[in-house]
């Protein structure tokens, strides 16, 4: 008998989210599955964010009304599903629970949600986090992630192109503005490490993009180190009214 067959004979293996057995690790049973609000169909194009109902023309773009009015630095972007329900219930399991198994499980989700920014082999680069909260947290979710996406696409990862220079407090609860000033310029390239974006397509990956202001702040910090264009990719996309 298979190691791992045993395994699963006395662990069974349990639903990501309500601990009801399933077929295969790293799943979600079918009732979860449909209580996630997976972002399927039409898009924006900028911020991932759904737009049901909506259909674009074949060289026409889907922007959402946020991303109409709010500059955003980075060139497409993509999530998974939105912050709500049973996806907000993973991402919090994933980064104050050391739920590491979600990350796992999310990497195929990720491949498939940006399987359109990840055909001309980008450099996948996750958020950083200040090595004082990582320090705390012994773990990056980002950086989780950005693994997990690599194993299900034809990516190359360098987790450490972009430096975190002072501990940003938690963007929870402060307005767009507050999250912009928050962040700004609290993001570099590594000195070393940071010279393997220069002339790359850069896909940054993260937990959550709520107002955008982190990811703007790590776009800015790969187009200074050189990188062509860069994309942004994220587990949840927290919608306007949340």
């Amino acid at each position: 008998m298979r190691l791992q067959t045993m395994l699963h004979t006395v662990f069974p293996p349990e639903c990501l989210s309500c601990a009801e057995r399933v077929e295969d690790p790293f799943a979600i049973c079918g009732s979860c599955w449909a209580d996630t609000p997976f972002i399927l169909g039409a898009a924006c194009d900028l911020c991932g964010t759904g737009l049901p109902g909506q259909t674009a023309a074949s060289d026409e773009r889907l922007i959402c009304s946020e991303c109409s009015t709010t500059p955003r630095p980075w060139s497409h972007g993509r999530a998974v599903f939105g912050y709500d329900g049973i996806g907000r219930k993973l991402v919090l399991a994933l980064k104050h629970g050391d739920r590491a198994d979600i990350a796992r499980a999310a990497g195929p989700w990720l491949a498939r949600a940006g399987v359109d920014l990840l055909h001309d082999n980008p450099l996948v680069v996750p958020i950083p986090l200040h090595w004082t909260r990582l320090a705390r947290r012994r773990f990056n979710q980002a950086a989780l992630l950005a693994w997990a996406l690599a194993r299900h696409a034809d990516v190359t990862v360098e987790p450490m192109a972009l430096l975190r220079l002072r501990p940003t407090p938690s963007q929870e609860g402060r307005d767009r503005d507050a999250r912009h000033q928050n962040v700004d310029e609290a993001m570099l390239a590594h000195p070393r490490r940071g010279t393997c974006m220069a002339g790359r397509h850069v896909v940054l990956i993260d937990d959550v993009m709520t107002s955008g202001a982190t990811f703007a702040a790590a776009t800015q910090a790969c187009l200074t180190a050189g990188a062509e264009k860069v994309s942004v990719l994220a587990l949840a996309r927290v919608g306007r009214d949340a």
